[in-house]
């Protein structure tokens, strides 16, 4: 394929900007900054360690992904954030119980350099964090120019050409999607009025599709998968994705849903449970934001194992989700789940997983890859929902009418296959009959 897409080189800073200086953010920042001085790796980064092969497996091509495609480099990245707490990133750092010491110690002087700027609060949708930290705004307008205001003010104090927002807020509150979200004309009317519906997150998202920032949500907040604010994206031309990062329970069920359709064993049940002592787990112990992130967290087994399709197999199975706010266990968050399924002649098993898992180690080159990875769509003009970029969230967007996927690997093909197109390569298909010839006849 010779038809490769033209796209501006990656010249100068890229700002990623972030609503939310949490243990995320946080462990994002400082791993940045210890790849940069050589002390640490970027492991669980594709934009670091990804690669492609390109062409037929004789070929013998494969490169990194980051050689496929012009991405920024870690040493162009610098970091803004807002948050409704005043502490720094070094205080936050320590606070959060994620890294070591020894690696804080590191990064501190750059750590403690970065100073959030006063966050959108509202109580109603973040129930279970003393804010101290608050724009003095009025009304929703107001808030939307000062963040407007704030990210042409990052760009300038970080001497950044280029601009992305991903969010990692708390959780908040869960509401039924309600009418001022289902067309720009109404949201712009909802503002007008400083209509209570309006939650925070939308207000940044709002404020950086204005500013041409690409959008992506990190949180299971109402955002960029509302008709209204994707209706504004495509209209200013701007690249948005989301929602909710894919990082550990839920990337185990994209990966185990898709070998059980695959091998055509049945479903009777799938019992999830997790532990977290972290911020997030506090304000998840908050039943209406725990119901947004369970909404999240379930979408995905229906959509994988088509139950439509498979009546027999999949037509009836439970499926629980819980969360449960564990203060000992900090940011070591531990995931159970129990999955009864069913093999020949309808005789039941089960699978046991218990993922002692990291949450913010996880979370932290996702954020990376997808801030990379949205600078890029933005220099190649791409607008709108980035379904390519669903690999790395629980929630993925796709076109009105087109099912959403969640099988990881379809996912990663897609994405892969993506960059190949950028680049003028060929998609691959893994058919590979080709290489049999006269074995594997298409024709007589």
């Amino acid at each position: 394929m010779e038809n490769k897409k033209k796209v501006a080189k990656p010249e100068g800073k890229l700002a990623v900007l972030i609503p939310g200086l949490g243990a995320v953010s946080t462990t994002l920042m400082a791993g940045v900054e210890l790849a940069r001085q050589g002390k640490g790796a970027p492991i669980g980064s594709l934009t670091q360690m990804g690669t492609a092969r390109l062409g037929k497996r004789t070929d013998g091509r494969t490169v990194k992904l980051n050689e496929l495609v012009p991405l920024a480099t870690l040493d162009d990245v610098v970091f803004g954030a807002w948050d409704i707490i005043s502490e720094d990133a070094y205080q936050v750092a320590v606070r959060s119980g994620v890294l070591s010491d020894k690696h804080l110690e590191q990064v501190k002087p750059f750590l403690q350099g970065i100073k959030p700027k006063p966050g959108v609060h509202d109580p109603e949708f973040v129930r279970r964090i003393a804010a101290n930290h608050i724009k003095a705004t009025k009304t929703h307008r107001e808030s939307i120019e000062a963040i407007r205001q704030d990210i042409r003010d990052f760009k300038k104090e970080l001497n950044a050409k280029r601009a992305v927002m991903v969010v990692c807020s708390s959780v908040e509150t869960f509401r039924p999607l309600p009418e001022a979200f289902q067309t720009l004309a109404n949201f712009e009317k909802a503002l007008d009025s400083n209509s209570p519906d309006i939650n925070p997150t939308a207000l940044y998202t709002y404020a950086a599709i204005k500013e041409g920032v690409p959008f992506a949500n990190g949180t299971p907040n109402a955002a960029v998968d509302t008709p209204a604010l994707q209706e504004l994206a495509k209209q200013d031309g701007v690249p948005v994705a989301g929602r909710d990062l894919k990082s550990g329970q839920t990337m185990m069920k994209t990966v185990i849903a898709p070998a059980l359709k695959a091998r055509m064993l049945g479903l009777e049940g799938w019992f999830s449970t997790n532990i977290l002592g972290n911020r997030d787990g506090e304000v998840l112990d908050d039943p209406q934001a725990f119901k947004a992130k369970e909404v999240t967290k379930s979408s995905v087994l229906d959509t994988i194992l088509q139950p439509d399709l498979y009546p027999e197999l999949y037509n009836k199975y439970s499926h629980k989700v819980s969360i449960h706010y564990y203060p000992p266990r900090g940011d070591a968050k531990e995931g159970w789940d129990n999955i009864d399924i069913t093999g020949w002649l309808g005789y039941p098993m089960q699978i046991k997983v218990n993922f002692l898992c990291r949450d913010s180690i996880l979370a932290a080159p996702l954020v990376l890859d997808i801030a990379l990875f949205m600078d890029l769509a933005k220099r190649l003009e791409w607008r709108g929902i980035q379904e390519w970029m669903s690999f790395y969230f629980k929630s993925p967007m796709a076109h009105p009418g087109l099912p959403v996927e969640h099988d990881l690997f379809i996912q990663l093909t897609k994405l892969k296959n993506t960059l190949r197109v950028v680049a003028g390569e060929e998609p691959i298909t893994h058919l590979g009959m080709d290489y049999y010839g006269d074995d594997l006849p298409l024709s007589r």
